[in-house]
């Protein structure tokens, strides 16, 4: 994967590092760490980071983080910066994620460049844009701005109190989340909402054991809205009058875990559900009898984690790795 993709994801040149992030995580999800390559992973990973040439340069607004690929890394100019610099924030998490999970020390990071400039993608609003120009903002890079600082364990890289703001602002009339205020409420945006709540310390784990009443956001209608995403056929749909979706399972999956009402999830359904979605080749699909792809597979492994399927490493939903990758063991 790190020097040629097949030729049915060449389309996703731009994402290597994610399709990289999903391989990785999800052999060690499946106890498989030992296929990795654990130092060309790290070397790869570590050749794709986008470096500041000096000081001033971290206040140009600018990101110092990681690129999605080769294609987005251009050469150095004569002054040795890049040209374009195209970073981004989801490079950036899948890079983190990457190490994390193999084990390499993040101390020995530049991780002050990545920290100082992702400041500079914070807008006023309490949002996130991913690339230092011209890109849409919304709740999917709050959240990978929580979890890079949440991985370095230093917060100084974002104003918490706005993104707070800005989280409780989507939160939509029916308990879910959407991406931006006064949106479609929607399974991956409520996901990174809540996710992002707790990174940051704002929820606890478990909220519904713990006195929903006086939390930040509006608990009961958020669970019953989430619930209401498992469908008749078992599976989890992202949104109302959608078909269910194997990557949903995890996304919507993951909040009922945080909340602590994944007791009232039909577990049985869900289970015969992804199994119409695993391949007779081994991955899964978005929906039943299709072919499988990395994302889903990936999502799907997740989803049996949840689901304390035997075998399956156990996850850590708020940052999308394994307990034992999130805690360092």
């Amino acid at each position: 994967m790190y020097q040629l993709l097949p030729s049915d994801y060449q389309g996703q040149e731009i994402n290597r590092l994610t399709l990289a992030y999903f391989v990785i995580s999800g052999l060690h999800m499946l106890g498989a760490a030992d296929r990795v390559d654990r130092e060309g992973a790290i070397n790869w990973v570590l050749s794709l980071q986008a470096h500041a040439k000096n000081e001033f340069d971290l206040n140009n607004g600018q990101f110092y983080g990681f690129l999605g690929s080769r294609s987005s890394q251009f050469q150095l100019d004569d002054n040795g910066a890049w040209i374009p610099n195209g970073s981004h924030l989801a490079s950036t998490y899948c890079a983190l994620a990457i190490l994390k999970t193999v084990g390499y020390d993040l101390t020995l990071l530049d991780s002050e460049s990545i920290l100082k400039s992702m400041k500079n993608l914070q807008q006023s609003d309490g949002s996130f844009m991913p690339i230092h120009t011209g890109a849409e903002r919304d709740l999917r890079f709050i959240f990978c701005a929580a979890a890079i600082c949440s991985m370095l364990e230093n917060w100084s890289g974002m104003d918490k109190e706005k993104a707070k703001e800005y989280i409780l602002s989507c939160q939509s009339y029916d308990g879910g989340f959407g991406l931006i205020p006064g949106s479609e409420s929607h399974g991956g945006g409520t996901y990174c909402a809540v996710a992002s709540l707790r990174l940051m310390g704002f929820i606890e784990h478990d909220v519904l054991s713990k006195g929903a009443s006086s939390c930040i956001i509006n608990v009961p209608l958020l669970l019953d809205w989430s619930l209401q995403r498992q469908a008749i056929d078992g599976g989890f749909q992202g949104r109302p009058n959608k078909a269910s979706d194997t990557c949903y399972a995890f996304w919507v999956g993951s909040v009922l875990r945080i909340l602590g009402g994944n007791k009232f999830i039909d577990e049985k359904a869900l289970r015969q559900f992804l199994l119409t979605c695993q391949s007779k080749y081994g991955g899964f699909s978005k929906f039943p009898g299709q072919l499988p792809d990395l994302y889903h597979t990936y999502y799907g492994f997740s989803a049996f984690s949840l689901l304390q399927e035997p075998g399956i490493t156990p996850i850590c939903v708020e940052l999308g790795i394994t307990d034992v990758d999130a805690i360092g063991l």
